[in-house]
């Protein structure tokens, strides 16, 4: 039995499909445009999203059959699409947005975000769903109306997809996507009619909350491929890496190198409330209802500060090039980089602070450039580990992962042993670990744990220990100055 696996992120979708004994048989990949309206703003078409699942899925699906799907995507990402005909009557508010920091300023200084924190996890930022949903209530009339009169719903991306995947039969999404809105109430687990009148969102226009996984409807012939198979896993991405990096046992934890990283750690049953700027978050929810939460260190640039040294700068012309450009020299001359690109998440959490490059001299090289970029890497993580209960290893995962140089930087930094899996795309395979979980293939999270296989061990340098704080405390003086900058 095979499982088809749909990683919808940021900037793209991935299509794997996964055999019983975890290995990924084959994969596609399809892109999709990022729109950038205004500074700060980030959207996509929704519709696009969608074309861009179809064509990977047609691709990883070549020569192959499957026995269910599961579903993975971008969390807090606003999507509104009309219930009759699933069009989306405006772009979708990406979770990098920044356009609701005075929604979010508006509703701290009314004195709610302590009663919001205790309900949900989270805090007030434009990083979550609801925010952006206050703001399209305010200046998006025509896209909110259809919301207000029960013709438009609204979700997240794992919601929009099962939509087009079913034909438009099921409006649903899972707990730990919920989770994320500001809009659900993480020990009830349940959406909560005082943050909807909060927010100004209709609970109609909701999805209904499903476990993470078990069969929650049936793709439609005529929408997807000519396929009729379950859709039986659902979870938010880094949730779906913890999942797909077996922390199954509260206390494992996993850091994701992707557009931003996420670094989560598996708390059980306990909602863990952090004082460190880290958010409480659900993990998944079994079909009994019982919820599994987890800590959440959120960066908002990681990944996305390579390729905007690619994309942006045109310093290097691919991601991979990033490794061998900065092992070029011993050290980043002096140059320290602030990947505020879209303000800070964990652990300061300034939606004003925007990208600073200090320390530039004559000497300075786009070599010493790279260097500094994966040294920011590095030192956002140690940020947001040293703030986690006691931690002995890190597993990772993601894109950036493959880069040796910035995972021995990485160890040197946390003086931790770090872990990197044969496979890196661990957010679809935990997709495909739900969904296969939740129609038999696999028995049990005992079963999923033992197909786990480590490609390379990375232990702190020895060499590197007596400097390793100096550097990193060069980069929080620069920090602080990359503060509050968009208000100056």
């Amino acid at each position: 039995m095979t499982v088809l696996a749909i990683d919808a992120g940021t900037t793209g979708v991935t299509a794997l499909v996964v055999a019983e004994d975890a290995r990924v048989l084959s994969r596609g990949y399809e892109e999709f445009p990022q729109h950038f309206p205004q500074p700060g703003w980030v959207e996509h078409e929704p519709e696009q999203i969608w074309q861009a699942t179809l064509s990977a899925c047609k691709q990883a699906l070549a020569g192959h059959s499957v026995t269910a799907i599961g579903i993975t995507n971008q969390r807090e990402t606003a999507v509104l699409w009309d219930r009759s005909n699933l069009a989306a009557p405006r772009r979708a508010v990406v979770w990098q947005d920044r356009r609701s920091a005075d929604v979010c300023d508006r509703l701290r200084e009314a004195g709610h975000e302590d009663r919001v924190r205790e309900l949900t996890g989270l805090r007030f930022d434009p990083y979550f769903t609801a925010t952006k949903l206050a703001w399209l209530a305010e200046n998006d009339e025509r896209a909110w109306s259809g919301v207000t009169d029960g013709s438009v719903v609204v979700g997240t991306v794992d919601s929009y997809l099962v939509a087009r995947l079913t034909g438009g039969r099921a409006h649903v999404t899972d707990a730990s996507n919920a989770s994320r809105t500001l809009l659900f109430d993480i020990v009830r687990g349940e959406w909560s009619e005082e943050l909807c009148d909060l927010f100004g969102v209709p609970l109609t226009a909701l999805p209904q909350v499903v476990s993470s996984y078990g069969e929650v409807g049936r793709t439609d012939r005529a929408a997807f491929l000519g396929l009729d198979v379950p859709v039986a896993g659902i979870a938010g991405d880094q949730q779906a890496a913890l999942f797909g990096q077996a922390c199954f046992a509260p206390g494992e934890s996993k850091c994701t190198y992707g557009t931003g990283s996420f670094v989560l750690v598996n708390t059980g049953s306990d909602v863990v409330r952090s004082d460190a700027g880290l958010l409480s978050t659900v993990a998944w929810m079994d079909p009994s209802g019982t919820l599994t939460y987890a800590l959440e260190g959120a960066i908002f640039v990681t990944g996305a500060a390579v390729q905007w040294l690619r994309d942006g700068l045109g310093i290097i012309g691919a991601a991979a090039e990033s490794e061998a450009l900065a092992a070029s020299v011993p050290d980043s001359g002096g140059v320290v980089f602030v990947p505020a690109l879209t303000g800070l998440g964990a652990p300061d959490w300034d939606p004003s602070a925007r990208g600073a490059i200090l320390g530039i001299t004559r000497g300075t090289t786009r070599a010493h450039l790279a260097r500094a970029t994966l040294e920011a890497i590095a030192f956002e993580v140690r940020d947001v580990v040293a703030t986690l209960p006691e931690t002995t290893t890190l597993r990772v995962d993601g894109g950036a992962a493959a880069n040796n140089l910035l995972l021995q930087l990485q160890a040197d930094q946390l003086d931790l042993p770090v872990e990197r899996p044969d496979l890196l795309e661990t957010t679809g395979l935990g997709a495909a670990f739900l969904a296969g979980l939740g129609t038999g293939v696999w028995s049990s999270t005992d079963e999923l744990a033992s197909t786990w296989r480590l490609d390379r061990r990375f232990e702190p340098s020895d060499d590197r220990r007596a400097g390793r704080d100096q550097g990193y405390r060069h980069w929080r003086t620069a920090v602080e100055r990359s503060k509050g900058w968009a208000t100056v």
